[in-house]
């Protein structure tokens, strides 16, 4: 007859058949309690030892490959966030080729780390996972051959045990029997050497895989840590950058506005209290609102210069008296008995000193415009820094 495949007789396709045909009935029996099987308690436990360490494995693996895919997508992600701050880092920005360096050598760890976990615990449990499927394959080879085995063996003894014994049919069925029995017995021996060695390996392929992953994170994070460390430092030093520049523009858009004072002059020791007679000059002075105050020969340039500008002001406005008004324009705290406390937009009346040569450089001599509308007195007058005020 014509071969129906390539290298397939008809007649091994026949046998092929027929042996199927034979498995299958026996299997039956089998169940149904009308042939004995062949046990080996022994293997069977190897078996599924070897069906428990090759889903193991199959696992382990596949976690790896989900484990190199976050890589993967981590080193994408870190890549597209450095190029996100390399294009908004301007040139002018303290460390930008510092920064530039660091994100290429960042991608370059990530592409190292990736590369070392597929070479060294990827390839390592590929190979290992390699040889299960012929196991598995051979297994279940020796599995169909103990069928053969054991329905060859029935067949055998059914012969024997028949009235009418057919010497050659006997004969025959002896010999398939040895042959079956041969080809069972050589690959089960094979499967109990290598199955408990194949077993034990897992422990190793376990410890070498883990150990070379731990390995490399720690090498990648040790590196990482030093780029992380340059990008803080770069990141503190544009800090820096960046408050220096707002000094320097507040420095330029202060001189257009009011500029705050230093501290008020310094003031030589405390001046003698002034005479009875020198304060009743003043409180005679407030007495005779009708009449013109007339500076006295000896006063200085100073104080002529002071009360010249009563001419020049507005004369309605300001009680006499006082030489001219002035406004708070930052807060003062009094530091002595005879200071006057000021605070941001007090209104005061400046006088002159009794006596001139007791006016300190920088200071004044006043009384809040508050405190005279209420009490009409000057009691409450006091000296204040003049570069806290600004005149009217």
């Amino acid at each position: 007859m014509a071969e129906t495949g390539k290298g397939v007789t008809a007649g091994k396709l026949a046998i092929n058949v027929q042996k199927r045909l034979n498995r299958a009935q026996e299997k039956v029996l089998q169940k149904l309690g009308k042939a004995d099987e062949t046990r080996d308690e022994a293997f069977e436990e190897m078996v599924v030892n070897f069906n428990k360490q090759m889903a193991e494995g199959t696992k382990l693996q596949k976690d790896l490959k989900t484990y190199l895919e976050a890589v993967k997508m981590m080193h994408d992600a870190s890549r597209r966030l450095q190029d996100c701050l390399a294009d908004m880092y301007e040139p002018d920005w303290f460390g930008k080729e510092e920064l530039d360096a660091a994100a290429e050598d960042t991608d370059t760890l990530w592409l190292d780390f990736h590369q070392s976990i597929t070479d060294k615990s990827m390839i390592c449990m590929d190979s290992y996972l390699a040889q299960f499927p012929e196991i598995k394959a051979r297994i279940a080879k020796r599995n169909r051959k103990m069928v053969d085995f054991d329905s060859a063996r029935h067949h055998f003894a059914s012969l024997q045990k028949g009235k009418k014994k057919d010497e050659a049919k006997i004969a025959k069925a002896e010999e398939d029997l040895g042959r079956a029995q041969k080809i069972f017995e050589e690959l089960n021996v094979e499967l109990q050497d290598e199955l408990p060695v194949l077993w034990d390996s897992r422990v190793g392929v376990y410890v070498n895989t883990f150990q070379s992953l731990a390995g490399h994170q720690e090498k990648f994070h040790k590196e990482m840590s030093k780029l992380s460390q340059n990008l803080n430092d770069i990141m503190t030093k544009l800090e820096e950058q960046r408050e220096l520049n707002e000094e320097d523009n507040h420095s330029e858009s202060a001189s257009s506005l009011p500029k705050r004072p230093g501290p008020p002059p310094s003031r030589p020791p405390p001046r003698l209290t002034p005479s009875p007679d020198q304060k009743r000059q003043h409180v005679d002075l407030f007495e005779n609102e009708d009449e013109a105050s007339v500076p006295d020969a000896n006063t200085d340039a100073t104080t002529r210069t002071q009360q010249s500008a009563v001419t020049n002001g507005s004369d309605s406005e300001l009680p006499p008296g006082f030489l001219y008004k002035v406004k708070a324009i930052h807060d003062y705290t009094a530091t002595d008995g005879d200071e006057l406390e000021l605070k941001t937009g007090d209104v005061v009346l400046v006088l002159a000193f009794d006596n001139p040569d007791e006016q300190d450089d920088g200071w004044l001599m006043g009384l809040k415009e508050s405190q005279w509308l209420e009490k009409k007195e000057i009691s409450a007058k006091g000296v204040f820094p003049e570069n806290f005020t600004q005149r009217f």
